[in-house]
This record gives C-alpha cells, sequence and structure tokens, in this order.
C-alpha cells in the first residue's frame, strides 16, 4: 500500500532551498565583514521574516499550529525510536519540530547579532562578534545534526524526506509506517 501525502508548497521548499544556500554561502564563500556577506545575511533575515508570516497564515503543514514546540511529544518521539517503533507524520515529527525552531532562532540571532556589528553602537565590540561566532558554531552543528536526523529517519521509516522537500511530497510505502492523523 502507498500513501502519497501534498505536505510541504512551494513557499515552503523555496524557503527551505534559500536558507540553505544562503546559509552555505555565508559560511563558506563569503568573506565575514565583506558586503556580500552582509547581504546574504539581510537574505537570510528576509526570508525568517517571510517565515513568521507564512507560519501564520501559509497552508497547514507550513503553520506553526502544525508544529508546536513540544518537549514532551520529543521525548516520546526519542522513547519510540528507541523502543524500534516505527511512526509517520505527515509534516514535522515532534524532534523536527523543535529543531526547526531552533533553526529558524539561529539564523534569527544570527541575522541581527550579524547586522549588530555593522552599526555605530556595536561594531568593534567584542560580545557582539563572539555571540555572532558562537552562534555560528551553533548553526554548524545544528545544520549537520538535522541532515543526519533527516538521513537517519528517511531510512528508518522508509520515507524518502529530502525528495519530499523537492517535490512537495511524501510517500509512504510500508504498510506498517502510515502518516499519524492531525494532533
Amino acid at each position: 500500500m502507498k500513501t502519497r501525502l501534498y505536505v510541504w508548497d512551494p513557499l515552503v521548499r523555496l524557503f527551505h532551498w534559500s536558507l540553505v544556500a544562503a546559509f552555505l554561502s555565508n559560511a563558506f564563500l563569503t568573506r565575514p565583514g565583506k558586503e556580500v556577506h552582509e547581504w546574504v545575511g539581510y537574505a537570510v533575515a528576509g526570508l525568517i521574516a517571510l517565515w513568521l508570516v507564512w507560519g501564520l497564515v501559509g497552508p497547514r503543514h507550513a503553520r506553526f499550529a502544525d508544529f508546536p514546540p513540544a518537549p514532551g511529544a520529543a521525548v516520546g518521539h526519542l522513547a519510540e525510536i528507541a523502543a524500534g517503533r516505527r511512526r509517520a507524520h505527515a509534516g514535522h515529527s515532534p524532534l523536527g519540530a523543535l529543531m526547526i525552531y531552533n533553526l529558524l532562532l539561529t539564523m534569527a540571532a544570527l541575522a541581527l547579532t550579524g547586522w549588530m556589528q555593522t552599526t555605530v553602537s556595536f561594531f568593534g565590540v567584542d560580545w557582539v562578534e563572539e555571540l555572532h561566532e558562537a552562534l555560528v558554531l551553533w548553526a554548524e552543528v545544528s545544520v549537520v545534526v538535522h541532515v543526519a536526523a533527516v538521513v537517519i529517519e528517511s531510512r528508518r521509516l522508509r520515507v524518502n524526506l529530502p525528495k519530499s522537500m523537492l517535490t512537495g511530497y511524501k510517500d509512504f510505502t510500508d504498510p506498517q509506517v502510515q502518516p499519524q492523523p492531525p494532533h
């Protein structure tokens, strides 16, 4: 039995891959303090602002209400994984939701501290630069954990999560792992 659900709308997918491109550009291709680095940072801020609006008015799985930050549900998700139970989620899983909030807040803080360094009030202020650098490290670790979790969950649930972020569709092919009804 195969179940195909349309989950990620075009704006969610465009946001996701644009944020990936911006983060990778500023982490590996641009030089901190240079104009291109700053403009990419402004683009990240714009993407976050767009996501905040889309999280309120977008389609079901884009809305914050569809993936509340629920530490208790995330602990339950970890317990399911540890017990070998496989339960699919149409949208974000509880652990995935926490990672999304982590990444959104981290990227927003990176954009803010990056912008602060361009102002007269905060230019050259050590704590702002140190916080920005710490946030870069946290973002890099978070991205690695996010990608690893996507790969692990794709294999564990037999649902190609990266493909779903390209096509918008999640294909559930294992009859024992079908998406659960919404919470």
